[in-house]
């Protein structure tokens, strides 16, 4: 008598890498571009990576930039982040807002900060952030990121996006950011039109580290 043949379940096949293409625009110029190596700006305080107690993570955020990546600015004046295409949630994380602010042309919220909920100072050190919202006119608002001390952390903005674009309010150097996605648009908003169910999905958006802060994304 032949044995039974014990039942196998084929291997789901891995999800897909996606990649999303950024262009970042600044006219004025820059600091400095770290791509990779280097300092890591992105520890507690000088004192090595914890993220149960870093600036950068949260509810939202579950993981530090894993990569040093880092875009540092000096200037004043305006700068656009340019996605190939729509992506959702996007995060922004920030180090070394002393002295200078952000002014967003989306609304946004603080979502961690050093030295705030039992977060580590950043690398520069311990501040406040908070947001401030001008009234521009005819239904125009700008929605600013300042601070005092040194501060850092992490910022969000809601819904759907191909465009983010943002005003640094003073020449300071330096102050740095990185920027991660919770997925694509169409990934995180399947009932919208052209969207499906969320699938696991690495998704690196080129030259700034993108893939190193990303938010907690849906698994379907």
């Amino acid at each position: 008598m032949t044995p039974p043949q014990a039942s196998r379940r084929k291997a789901p096949s891995p999800p897909p890498r996606r990649t999303v293409q950024v262009t970042y625009t600044n006219a004025n110029g820059i600091g400095f571009y770290q791509p990779s190596g280097g300092t890591d700006y992105w520890q507690n305080n000088r004192s090595g990576r914890n993220p149960a107690t870093s600036p950068y993570t949260s509810a939202q955020v579950d993981n530090i930039p894993t990569s040093t990546d880092i875009i540092a600015l000096r200037y004043a004046g305006t700068q656009t982040l340019q996605f190939s295409q729509a992506i959702a949630n996007p995060v922004f994380a920030f180090v070394s807002l002393n002295g200078n602010g952000y002014a967003f042309d989306q609304d946004f919220d603080i979502i961690s900060a050093g030295g705030a909920d039992g977060n580590d100072c950043g690398y520069w050190g311990c501040g406040t952030s908070y947001k401030n919202i001008v009234d521009l006119g005819n239904g125009n608002f700008e929605y600013q990121l300042l601070g005092t001390g040194e501060p850092h952390g992490t910022l969000r903005f809601t819904g759907a996006f191909d465009t983010v674009s943002w005003r640094s309010l003073s020449n300071e150097y330096w102050n740095g950011f990185t920027v991660g996605v919770q997925g694509t648009a169409s990934e995180v908003f399947p009932d919208q039109p052209g969207g499906s169910v969320p699938e696991p999905a690495t998704l690196a958006l080129l030259g700034l580290s993108l893939l190193g802060l990303g938010a907690t994304r849906r698994r379907g």
